[in-house]
């Protein structure tokens, strides 16, 4: 495997990492915590999280895509495995959800944060939880492809 091509693979298991993990962290680890704490603490806690995490999984998501797009051309493009394929395919569906969480669903968090305005801000966080549950189903399903593909 040439140099590009571990450079490429590093960055992008580098930013996979970055992604899934704080996916995980989100969902198993901050949101069960925060349970019993009031919407006047715990809203604008996520609202401060998620400002960093998302900006986060921004770089990651660029990192994905220069990486993938450049270890795709380098495995045939169009004509590359289906594993690879399935892959890259998921990884989009993956962009977009966070696309839609990051520039729809996280704005109506801050909004509702900074007009204290509770239900509604709980209302966004639940679509961000099940924005969160959808992006690791497909993750854990990308991961497999991933693995799947080594055959190939």
């Amino acid at each position: 495997m040439s140099i590009a091509m571990n450079v490429a693979l590093f960055l992008h298991l580098a930013a996979v990492a970055v992604w899934v993990g704080g996916m995980i962290f989100a969902q198993f680890c901050l949101r069960p915590s925060l349970a019993d704490v009031s919407p006047q603490l715990r809203l604008p806690l996520i609202e401060a999280v998620f400002g960093r995490f998302l900006t986060w999984v921004g770089v990651a998501v660029i990192a994905l895509l220069l990486s993938g797009g450049f270890m795709m051309a380098r495995f045939g493009g169009s004509h590359a495995p289906w594993p690879l394929t399935l892959m890259a395919v998921l990884g989009v569906l993956m962009m977009l959800n966070f696309g839609h969480l990051r520039f729809a669903v996280f704005p109506r968090i801050r909004r509702a944060v900074q007009a204290q305005k509770w239900p509604d801000g709980a209302r966004a966080v639940d679509t961000m939880r099940r924005l969160v549950a959808i992006n690791l189903v497909l993750a854990v399903v990308t991961i497999g492809a991933a693995v799947y593909s080594r055959g190939f």
